[in-house]
């Protein structure tokens, strides 16, 4: 057999002699998860990921940075999460394990440390989804009911959903795609729904279509600054693509991950465009701005004789209640397998019997979350959602810069079977869009999201340094992880 390799494109690559194929049923490692997911479920799930809190709640966010040009930013961030999902697409054909981001670190660069504050980054970033997502719920059931709430009003409601959430968690949630499904589709007749409203409201004259091509930037900020804030803010909406590689040992075929992760990423992205130029034709940039349910006010100006607005707001809340869900449900799965390889307290790791759900660990994450809602509404009330959203994109932003190194020095390790090759200068890239929009003049309130990332890393280094104090005093062990392929 001959070696086949394509240097610098895009492809399939076999890097060592013999050349196989993955074979789901083969391998080292007996089996563990089911494999049900074919090319078809596989896309929905991928679309479902992406789909949901972002667009929902950050769209007015954006326009109000650039004006009517809020479309921009949104292509430059679907632009910047594409090439980085071809560093995950060769990753994860490469080594086919569910661990994501926290495998490919340490396979890369071997120091355990670096490797714990990627898998606790990646926890604290699906915190701080959630907590987005909690109060986007709490400020569509407002609107869906019309109740006159304040501000604290919204966030009690938040927390409550949050409440809700730890519950149902403890009560233990097993992952259905069929589930994921659902929610998917009522995630996308919500912004067909957007869509097609915006545009019957262009076709009867009800919309101002010229208004997409205004540049308006707050103050005296630079265009540039402008758009490189509120490309960062609207990469949130980007995010979820990369959860789809935990599901590789549950897809029947990892081969086809490249292709469908393609897929999955420019449906979203035409959806999110099309929504983003309806949105701010169809509605003025002062009024999305100031709501916190930017996408309703598009079907109340572009349909106001149907009632259709009060069903959106509920349709809005399934979307974001799934994100909710997912990300508090892997925060605290990920917080347990830290737990059970030693490398935070093992009380993380003490299950409810016979639910057998990791108790400590999801009422650890809910107190954050707690903690993340209420701070913030008392410090920035009217960027609530703004701010937790930011540092999600902060905190995956990092962990992609990482990841988009790791690829490359990877390129050493070889591998006994195809898998699929970036270009070369892809990863070069990712790594440095990643990092510029990790600066300072991407962050759109200053310190804030910062110091909400610091706070949350800080937390998962201290709990690491009692653990590894714990470890060489009392056991006389090292701090380490044993299996980072089963950090799921």
């Amino acid at each position: 057999m001959r070696h086949s390799r394509r240097s610098g494109h895009g492809g399939i690559v076999s890097d060592k002699e013999p050349t196989t194929t993955i074979d789901p049923g083969d391998g080292d490692q007996p089996e563990t998860l089911k494999r049900v997911m074919g090319p078809k479920l596989l896309l929905l799930f991928i679309v479902g990921d992406i789909l949901g809190t972002g667009v929902y709640a950050l769209t007015g966010k954006v326009a109000g940075q650039v004006g009517g040009a809020g479309w921009a930013p949104v292509i430059l961030a679907f632009l910047i999460a594409l090439i980085t999902a071809f560093s995950y697409m060769e990753l994860v054909t490469k080594y086919p394990h569910a661990a994501g981001a926290a495998l490919y670190t340490h396979k890369a660069f071997g120091i355990h440390f670096v490797t714990f504050l990627v898998a606790f980054a990646v926890l604290s970033s699906g915190i701080t989804s959630a907590s987005t997502a909690s109060n986007v719920f709490a400020a569509n059931l407002v609107a869906g009911f019309g109740w006159d709430v304040s501000g604290s009003g919204v966030m009690w409601i938040a927390l409550g959903f949050l409440t809700l959430i730890a519950l149902i968690n403890l009560r233990g949630v097993g992952e259905s795609v069929w589930f994921n499904v659902v929610l998917t589709l009522i995630e996308l007749s919500g912004l067909l729904l957007v869509i097609v409203v915006g545009f019957f409201a262009l076709g009867s004259g009800d919309a101002d279509f010229s208004r997409v091509m205004i540049f308006e930037t707050e103050g005296d900020k630079s265009v540039f600054l402008a758009v490189t804030g509120a490309t960062a803010l609207a990469f949130f909406s980007m995010v979820g693509f990369e959860d789809s590689v935990n599901m590789v040992e549950e897809t029947k075929d990892p081969r086809v991950f490249p292709k469908i992760m393609l897929s999955g990423l420019t449906i979203t992205g035409i959806i999110y465009v099309l929504v983003s130029l309806v949105t701010v034709a169809a509605v003025p940039i002062g009024v999305l701005t100031e709501s916190e349910t930017p996408l309703l006010e598009v079907v109340r100006e572009g349909a106001p004789g149907l009632p259709i607005d009060t069903i959106f707001p509920f349709m809005t809340m399934f979307a974001v209640a799934n994100s909710a869900l997912i990300n508090m449900l892997m925060a605290s799965r990920l917080l347990y397998g830290m737990a059970k390889q030693n490398v935070l307290p093992p009380v993380f790791a003490k299950v409810m019997a016979g639910r057998r759900s990791p108790w400590v660990s999801i009422i650890f994450t809910t107190l954050i979350a707690y903690a993340l809602i209420f701070v913030v509404t008392t410090i920035l009330p009217e960027t609530v959602t703004a701010s937790l959203g930011g540092t999600t994109s902060l905190l995956l932003l990092a962990v992609f810069a990482v990841v988009n190194v790791a690829v490359l020095i990877l390129r050493k390790d070889k591998s006994v079977h195809d898998h699929f090759k970036a270009p070369t200068v892809l990863p070069w890239i990712g790594v440095i869009t990643c990092v510029f929009l990790v600066g300072p003049w991407a962050r759109l309130d200053e310190l804030i999201q910062y110091q909400i990332a610091a706070a949350l890393v800080g937390i998962g280094v201290v709990l690491w340094g009692v653990t590894w104090f714990w470890n060489r005093s009392t056991k006389g062990t090292s701090t380490r992880f044993r299996n980072p392929e089963e950090l799921t």
